[in-house]
C-alpha cells in the first residue's frame, strides 16, 4: 500500500480522533508508573522514614531519564522510533510489576534492603520515560498539533486519575488489617494492567491509523529515516536508498542549529518544570505541617495538583485562549517564580485553604504552559525536523525538572534550621 503525500490533510483520511483517543492513552501510560510512585509516597513515607523516599526517589528517577534522553536525542536520527517507543513501554511495564513483586517477597517491611530494589526498579522508569517521552513527542511533532495535546493531556490524566484512585484505594482499605499496603497492591497491579494496554495500542492499532500512516509517509518523504519501522508495520514499504536520496536532497537542520533557533521555547520548559518539582512533590508531603485533615492533606494537595494540570492542558484547544507569543509565554513562565514566596509564607502563616488553592494554580500553569510551548514550537519545519526538536525540547523539560528536584531539597534544609 502506498499515501500519496500532499501539502494539506487530506479529507478522506480516517482516524483522527481515535488517532486522538490512543495518544491519550499512551501519554497516560508514559507516566502513570512513575506517578504511581509520587501517589503511594505515604505508604513509602511510612515504610522508609528516614531516607525521605518522595524527595529521594524523584532524585534516583530524574538522572537516569535525564542521562538516557540526552543519548536519545544525539542519536535521535538514526533510531528506530518503534522499538524505541516498544522498549520504553516493555520496560515500563517490567519495571512496575517489579515492583508489586518485590513488596509481595519482603512482605510489606521496610529496611536498606527493599528501599535500595525500590530504587533500581525507579531508575528503571527514569530510562523508560526518556524512551517513551522523547520518542512519542518526536513522532507527533510532525503530526496533527492535536495529538500531542491528547498526549500531554494523557500525561496530566495519569496524575489525576492515580490520585483519585488512591484516594479511593486508601478510604476502601483504611479501617482494615494492613490497608495501606492492599491499597498501594491493588494501584500497582492496575498501574501494571494500563502499561501492558500501551504496549498493545502503539504496536498493532496506531500504525494502522490511515491519518497515522499519511503524515509518517510525509515524514519519509521529507528524509525521516525514524518512520521506516512503523509504516512497515502498517504495511507501507519504503525503499531505503529512496529515503537516503531524499534526505540528502532536503538537508535538515542539524540539532545545534534547531536549538539556537528555538532557544528560548527550550528555556521555557527548563523554567516551567525547575519551579514545578522544586515544590512538587517533596514540599507539599513534608513542609506543609499538620491540619485538620491529617493524613488525607498531602493526598489532598497532590490530587488538587493534579487535577488542574489535567484540565489546564485542554485550555489551548480554544484558539483565543491559547498564548502563541513568545514573548508572552516566556512573561508567563517567569511570573510564575511569584509563587515560591506565595509558597513559602502559606506554609509558615496560612491555612489548609490557601495551601490548597496555590497548589491547584501550580498543576493550572504547569499544564497550560507547557501545551502551549510543545504545540507551538514545531510549526514551520519539515518532518525530521520537528521530531528532532521535540527531542531536544523533552530533554529540556527532563533537565527542568532534574534541577527542580534537587532545588527542592533547599525546602528540607530550611525546615531543619527553623522553617
Amino acid at each position: 500500500m502506498t499515501i500519496a503525500v500532499e501539502d494539506g490533510i487530506p479529507a478522506r483520511l480516517e482516524g483522527k480522533y481515535k488517532a486522538m483517543a490512543v495518544c491519550w492513552v499512551l501519554g497516560f501510560g508514559s507516566l502513570i508508573s512513575w506517578n504511581s510512585m509520587l501517589t503511594i509516597g505515604d505508604y513509602y513515607n511510612n515504610l522508609f522514614k528516614k531516607y525521605h523516599p518522595t524527595r529521594a526517589l524523584t532524585l534516583v528517577y530524574q538522572p537516569f531519564a535525564l542521562g538516557t534522553m540526552a543519548i536519545l536525542a544525539y542519536h535521535e536520527s538514526k533510531i528506530n522510533t518503534r522499538k524505541r517507543n516498544l522498549a520504553g513501554y516493555i520496560l515500563f511495564f517490567a519495571s512496575t510489576l517489579a515492583l508489586l513483586l518485590l513488596d509481595l517477597a519482603t512482605s510489606g517491611k521496610g529496611g536498606l534492603g527493599p528501599f535500595l530494589g525500590i530504587c533500581v526498579f525507579v531508575a528503571l522508569f527514569g530510562v523508560a520515560d526518556a524512551h517513551v517521552q522523547g520518542g512519542i513527542v518526536g513522532d507527533l511533532s510532525f503530526m496533527c498539533p492535536e495529538f500531542m495535546q491528547s498526549f500531554f493531556a494523557g500525561l496530566a490524566a495519569s496524575g489525576a486519575l492515580t490520585s483519585a484512585l488512591r484516594l479511593i484505594t486508601k478510604a476502601a482499605f483504611e479501617k482494615s488489617d494492613n490497608g495501606l499496603r492492599k491499597g498501594v497492591m491493588l494501584f500497582l497491579a492496575i498501574c501494571t494492567f494500563f502499561e501492558f494496554l500501551c504496549i498493545l495500542l502503539y504496536a498493532f492499532f496506531f500504525p494502522k491509523l490511515p491519518i497515522v500512516k499519511y503524515f509518517r509517509s510525509k515524514a519519509a518523504s521529507e528524509g525521516s529515516k525514524t518512520v521506516s519501522a512503523d509504516l512497515a508495520a502498517a504495511g507501507i514499504q519504503t525503499k531505503a536508498g529512496q529515503v537516503e536520496d531524499v534526505a540528502k536532497r532536503q538537508e535538515r537542520l542539524s540539532n545545534k542549529q534547531l536549538f539556537f533557533q528555538n532557544i528560548d521555547y527550550a528555556l521555557d520548559l527548563f523554567l516551567i518544570y525547575v519551579l514545578t518539582l522544586s515544590i512538587f512533590p517533596g514540599f507539599l508531603y513534608e513542609n506543609t505541617g499538620e491540619h485538620q485533615l491529617g493524613e488525607w492533606y498531602a493526598l489532598v494537595l497532590i490530587a488538587s495538583y493534579n487535577v488542574w494540570d489535567l484540565i489546564a492542558r485542554y485550555i489551548p484547544l480554544v484558539e483565543c485562549l491559547k498564548i502563541e507569543s513568545r514573548k508572552g509565554l516566556m512573561i508567563a513562565i517567569l511570573s510564575r517564580f511569584l509563587l515560591v514566596p506565595a509558597f513559602y509564607f502559606t506554609a509558615k502563616y496560612g491555612d489548609q485553604g490557601w495551601m490548597i488553592m496555590l497548589t491547584s494554580f501550580l498543576g493550572l500553569t504547569n499544564g497550560y504552559l507547557t501545551v502551549c510551548v510543545m504545540t507551538v514550537a514545531p510549526k514551520g519545519y519539515k518532518g525530521p525536523e520537528q521530531n528532532a526538536l521535540g527531542n531536544i525540547l523533552v530533554l529540556c523539560l527532563l533537565g527542568g525538572i532534574f534541577a527542580g528536584v534537587a532545588l527542592d531539597w533547599l525546602w528540607l534544609i530550611g525546615k531543619k534550621d527553623g522553617f
